[in-house]
C-alpha cells in the first residue's frame, strides 16, 4: 500500500512514511494511492466483529505485513484499547424514535479522539523503538485533540509532545486535562488566537522540510493519515449495528450523522463509502458553517471570524480534511486539488467547480445548528430518554429531531417548526433528508 499527496508534487511513501509526515512536503495530505474494494461477502464476515476487530481488519488492509506483522499489529491495537472503560470499547445506545447514538467517549479523556490517537501512538512507538529514534510531536488544538494526544504519548521516552492551546477557547476541563500532566515529555503552551490561527504557523513549520527533518517533527492532528484510518472503523461499526438486514441485495443504506469541525471523521466516512460501505453521510456543524456552505452551495470560503459556540471543539473555519474529500471525489485529481487549495490559501475563498460540487452533494448532505438549537436538543433528549448529550453530540442529534419533526404521518417532508430565532427550531437552514439512523456523538475538531 502506497500513499500519495493530494497535491501530487511529493514522492509517494509507505504507511510508515505517511505516519511520520503529517503534511506532505508539497503542503497536501497523504491518501492511499488505491482503495481496497469490499464485496458483500467481506461485509457479511465483518458484520459480526467487535469494534477492535474491525480496526484490526482495516489496519491490515492499509499497513503492509512487511512493515508491521499481523500478529504484532493485533497486539498493538489490543494494547491501545486496554484502558477504555467500556468492555466493547464503543457502544451503541438505542433511544426513542429511531435515535441511535454511537458512544465514542469511553477513553481516558472522554473524547472520541482517544480511539484513533491511542492506536496512532502505538504505531509510532513500534517504529521508534525498532529504529531507536526520537521525535517531537507538534499539536494545535481546539480542545479535545490536545488532551487525547497527551494521554496517548505521556511518559514515552521516544516522544516529546508540544501542544499549543488557544487561551480562552477551550473548556476548563479540557484545559486542565492538558496543563496538569506532569511528565517530562509533555510541553503545553497557551497562545493568543483561535485554533484556525494556530494552524497557520504549524503548517508553515511543516512546509520547511529541512527544519522538520533536523528536529524530527511530526503532527498528531487529523492531518495524520493514521487517525483517519482508525476512524473508518466508526462507520463500519455503526453500519453493522444499525442496518436492518444484510440479506438483501443491494445492501440497505444507513444514514450516519457526523458532528464535525476539521472533517477528519467525515473524510473517513467518505473513504468507507468508496470502499463499498452503503452509508449516507450528514455533516453536522455549529454556527461556524463552512462545511455546510460548501456542501449546499459549493462556497468554500472563510467567514469574517470564528464565532465561539457551545460546541467549542468544533469552532473551526478551516476544515483541512476537506482537501482529502475533494481529492477523493474528483477521482484523485491532484492537479485540480492543488489549484483549488492554493487559491483558497491565497484568497481564503474558493467556489467548487460544478462537477465537484455535484459529487460532494451526492456523497453527503449537511446542516448547521445554532446554540439555541443545541440547548433545545439537549433538553429534548433528556426529557424523552433521560440521556445526557454534550453540546457536540447535540449538533448531530438536532439534525435527527429536525428530520423526525418534518415527517407527517404520510412521510411527506414538511417545514421545520419556528424560525431561526425560535429556540425550538433545530435548524438554521432547512434542507430535506431522511431520518438519521446512526449518530456519532463527539466533536471532530
Amino acid at each position: 500500500m502506497w500513499y500519495v499527496s493530494t497535491r501530487g508534487m511529493a514522492p509517494r511513501v509507505d504507511f510508515e512514511g505517511a505516519l511520520f509526515s503529517g503534511y506532505a512536503p508539497d503542503g497536501g495530505l497523504f491518501m492511499p494511492e488505491e482503495l481496497p474494494q469490499l464485496g458483500i461477502e467481506t461485509l457479511h464476515q465483518w458484520s459480526a466483529l467487535s469494534y477492535p476487530s474491525l480496526v484490526k481488519e482495516l489496519c491490515t488492509l492499509f499497513i503492509g505485513p512487511e512493515l508491521i506483522p499481523k500478529e504484532v499489529l493485533n497486539d498493538l491495537i489490543d494494547r491501545a484499547f486496554s484502558r477504555f472503560r467500556h468492555r466493547e470499547v464503543v457502544h451503541l445506545s438505542r433511544l426513542r424514535n429511531g435515535l441511535n447514538v454511537l458512544e465514542l467517549w469511553h477513553g481516558a479523556t472522554y473524547a472520541f479522539k482517544d480511539l484513533s490517537l491511542c492506536c496512532t501512538a502505538q504505531f509510532l512507538q513500534y517504529f521508534l523503538e525498532k529504529k531507536e529514534k526520537h521525535i517531537t510531536v507538534v499539536v494545535g488544538t481546539s480542545g479535545d485533540t490536545g488532551s487525547a494526544a497527551i494521554e496517548s504519548v505521556q511518559g514515552t521516552k521516544n516522544i516529546d509532545i508540544i501542544v499549543l492551546l488557544p487561551k480562552g477557547h477551550c473548556t476548563k476541563i479540557q484545559e486542565l486535562q492538558m496543563t496538569t500532566v506532569l511528565r517530562e515529555n509533555v510541553h503545553v503552551f497557551g497562545v493568543e488566537g483561535n485554533s484556525d490561527e494556530l494552524d497557520e504557523p504549524i503548517k508553515a513549520v511543516f512546509a520547511d522540510v529541512a527544519f522538520v527533518k533536523k528536529h524530527n517533527l511530526m503532527s498528531l492532528n487529523s492531518i495524520n493519515w493514521a487517525r483517519v484510518l482508525v476512524q473508518m472503523a466508526h462507520h463500519f461499526f455503526a453500519y453493522f449495528r444499525c442496518a436492518p438486514s444484510l440479506d438483501t441485495c443491494p445492501l440497505p443504506p444507513v444514514e450516519v450523522v457526523v458532528p464535525t469541525g476539521a472533517a477528519g471523521n467525515l473524510a473517513a466516512g467518505c473513504i468507507a463509502q468508496k470502499m463499498g460501505l452503503p452509508i449516507r453521510l450528514v455533516a453536522a456543524v455549529n454556527h461556524n458553517d463552512i462545511i455546510h456552505r460548501t456542501v449546499q452551495q459549493g462556497d468554500f470560503s472563510l467567514s469574517a471570524a470564528v464565532e465561539p459556540t457551545l460546541a467549542s471543539a468544533m469552532d473551526i473555519q478551516v476544515p483541512y480534511n476537506m482537501e482529502r474529500i475533494f481529492w477523493l471525489l474528483s477521482g484523485s485529481d491532484s492537479q485540480g486539488t492543488r489549484t483549488l487549495m492554493e487559491q483558497f490559501e491565497r484568497t481564503q475563498s474558493m467556489s467548487l467547480p460544478k462537477e465537484l460540487h455535484s459529487k460532494l452533494s451526492g456523497a453527503m448532505t449537511s446542516e448547521s445548528m445554532s446554540d439555541e438549537a443545541i440547548t433545545w436538543t439537549m433538553s429534548r433528549c433528556w426529557e424523552e430518554n433521560q440521556y445526557l448529550l454534550c453540546p457536540h453530540s447535540a449538533v448531530a442529534v438536532g439534525y435527527h429531531y429536525q428530520q423526525m419533526d418534518r415527517q407527517q404521518p404520510s412521510q411527506v417532508p414538511r417545514s421545520c417548526p419556528g424560525s431561526r430565532a425560535d429556540p425550538r427550531d433545530p435548524c438554521r437552514d432547512p434542507s430535506s433528508g431522511a431520518q438519521g439512523d446512526a449518530l456519532h456523538p463527539n466533536a471532530e475538531g
